[in-house]
């Protein structure tokens, strides 16, 4: 009797996934790999559909109330006619690449900025303790690691210095990536007034719907004069010798500027989803300051509450518009289809295609499961070059003239679950500036031989395919 209950339990919770992957899924191939796995695997399998495997960017008919209130602050936050600048671009492929961007997310090109490459953690932690120091109004930080060391105690510091002085300081962070994130500290900076909340917490409730969906943007303002973002989380990784990767490398900008305003916008829309509070009704958060400099930034925001896989859109316009060269920093390249095809089809059509990845990174399946895919691109004549030490910089730039540097991997995770943020820099001689970091660093790395990559051993080509299946996890 047990039996048959369970058996016809099963097959409605089978029937509604089946439900869900016909009308909702994207890929094919994916959607029958679901079905097999809710109906092979009673209940475990249902579990991982409903985790991992909904696509919350299509489906309408269970559409949690905490997307629903992203996407309604979206529109109302975001609400320019047009991208007004766009006439300031002088190419027609950034003039492409900006208005995709615009018809996305509503985000128009900024013109006037003063734009900061910061290469590593060092120089973006001096430079956002300066910015912190000279703070008068507010401080807006948001990370998706936060965790206890040497770096975070000097920002607890600094932040409890500014509290004295009356300065107010909100703090997000991923309940995810900061889960270690010590109770007490978190306590203490809550009693001198700081406002901390996590983000996509994990409640009981939403829990299941909410686990596959990180915020991984790394985010501060303050005063809304100055802001940086990239992919630097608050780590002692980016400063203390690690056993296996050693210091992690990574890259981040520092804006001042118009730009900083629809930075910040992307924080706001955040902590209202966090805690319900509107901060764009008072101008001292949104009112733009202007600088002399014109270099021209546009801010990309992207997630499950946006209609589009915004950034790998945004990815795919860079590949695909190049005309001479396409170079690539990440530390975790798994690329959809799409991605991999359209740098095939870029390297195959005479365009310099550079990757720069590391040898080995934080994550042994995800390395492996980047490895299963050099073959196909060395064949179609993509340069892969690997660094020893762990690079966990997301830069992209083409043609010597436009960049991206921001929170975005190149993998399904980035693409479809997480909240990223990217910062579109079209200017030559900030692009030059990270062009020759680049170059510096190839100089430092091992090129793959096609012949000689073809005659690894047999448990690694298995250990890749293996980590492969995975992939779309990762």
């Amino acid at each position: 009797m047990i039996y048959y209950i369970l058996l016809g339990i099963h097959l409605l919770l089978f029937s509604w996934a089946f439900y869900n992957i016909l009308y909702f899924g994207v890929k094919p191939s994916k959607s029958l790999s679901w079905i097999l796995i809710t109906f092979f695997f009673p209940f475990l399998g249902i579990f991982a559909f409903v985790i991992f495997g909904i696509n919350r960017r299509r489906l309408k008919f269970f559409e949690l109330k905490e997307t629903k209130k992203r996407k309604n602050y979206i529109k109302s936050s975001f609400t320019n006619k047009k991208n007004p600048h766009l006439e300031e671009l002088h190419s027609e492929k950034a003039k492409k690449i900006s208005s995709l961007i615009y018809n996305n997310t509503n985000i128009p090109l900024n013109i006037n900025n003063k734009v900061t490459v910061l290469k590593n953690g060092k120089e973006t932690f001096d430079e956002l303790y300066k910015a912190i120091e000279k703070a008068e109004s507010f401080i807006h930080l948001q990370y998706y690691i936060i965790e206890n060391g040497e770096i975070f105690n000097k920002l607890k510091k600094l932040l409890l210095k500014k509290r004295k002085e009356n300065i107010e300081v909100r703090i997000l962070y991923d309940a995810i990536g900061s889960y270690y994130l010590n109770k007490k500290d978190k306590n203490e900076l809550k009693e001198a007034g700081c406002k901390i909340h996590p983000e996509m917490a994990l409640k009981f409730g939403t829990f299941l719907f909410t686990l596959n969906f990180r915020n991984h943007r790394k985010i501060a303002v303050i005063d809304n004069k100055i802001g940086f973002t990239g992919g630097v989380n608050i780590s002692d990784e980016y400063i203390t010798e690690d056993t296996e990767l050693g210091i992690w490398q990574d890259a981040h900008v520092k804006i001042e500027g118009d730009a900083v305003d629809n930075l910040h916008k992307s924080f706001i829309k955040d902590y209202f989803y966090a805690t319900d509070k509107d901060l764009s009704k008072e101008e001292k958060y949104t009112k733009a300051f202007k600088v002399e400099e014109n270099t021209k930034l546009q801010i990309v925001s992207s997630g499950p509450d946006y209609e589009q896989s915004v950034v790998m859109q945004q990815y795919l316009s860079f590949i695909n518009l190049a005309e001479k060269n396409i170079c690539v920093m990440n530390p975790y390249f798994i690329p959809t289809f799409s991605i991999l095809e359209a740098f095939k089809v870029a390297a195959l059509s005479g365009i310099k295609v550079q990757l720069l990845l590391p040898k080995r990174g934080d994550s042994k399946v995800a390395t492996y499961s980047m490895y299963s895919y050099f073959v196909s691109l060395l064949k179609a004549g993509v340069e892969i070059y690997l660094r020893d030490d762990f690079s966990h910089s997301k830069v992209v730039y083409i043609d010597d003239e436009i960049a991206s540097i921001g929170s975005t991997n190149f993998d399904c995770r980035s693409f479809e679950h997480n909240y990223e943020l990217n910062a579109i820099i079209f200017d030559k001689k900030a692009t030059t500036e990270i062009k020759n970091e680049f170059e510096m660093r190839i100089e430092k790395a091992h090129k793959i031989d096609l012949e000689t990559f073809l005659n690894r051993s047999n448990k690694q080509k298995t250990l890749e395919r293996l980590c492969r299946f995975f992939s779309p996890l990762l």
